[in-house]
């Protein structure tokens, strides 16, 4: 009875909080019907299993530890769902001393839209250029590659992106 209800607990959590993990990058993105919805079934499930455990005659510390893993269990598993399945655009800043027409060139004929801003380093004094590339998250590591190959010590800094209007992205 006592693991029964553990394993009820355990995996309706996980259920829970991976729903709401998912709930809450849509809230970010701004699709607030579909995050209300999903929020309905993540707060439904969540009320059952408070019910079930508090009202369980069953005094025992592995019914905490149970709803705990569970909570657990079910972050990493929506923050995995999230990073996998939900498709994000991304802004990607490259400050580099190594950029040539043929290093842009490449950058565009792998499919990706960069801008380039000429600029000075002023922590080593000299030209730069910072190039701006907005792409869906799923092509990241292969801009990352290419980047790497143009400059290794390349500057990167990537921020995820909520609007974009016009432009190219892959």
């Amino acid at each position: 009875m006592l693991f029964t209800l553990c394993l009820k607990i355990f995996m309706a959590r996980i259920a829970d909080v991976t729903l709401g993990t998912i709930r809450t990058n849509y809230s970010v993105r701004g699709k607030t019907l579909l995050a209300g919805l999903i929020g309905f079934f993540e707060v439904f499930i969540w009320f059952l299993v408070v019910k079930e455990a508090l009202n369980s005659d069953i005094n025992s510390i592995w019914i905490v530890i149970a709803y705990s893993a569970g909570y657990a269990t079910g972050t990493i598993i929506g923050t995995f769902i999230s990073n996998t399945l939900i498709n994000s655009l991304i802004s990607v800043e490259v400050m580099t001393m190594e950029t040539s027409k043929d290093s842009i060139d490449k950058i565009r004929s792998e499919g990706f839209g960069v801008s380039v801003v000429e600029t000075v380093n002023t922590y080593k004094e000299e030209e730069a250029n910072i190039l701006f590339i907005t792409l869906n998250s799923r092509n990241l590591s292969k801009l990352k590659k290419i980047i790497k190959d143009i400059d290794a010590k390349a500057f990167m800094v990537v921020n995820e992106t909520k609007i974009v209007q016009n432009g190219y992205i892959k």
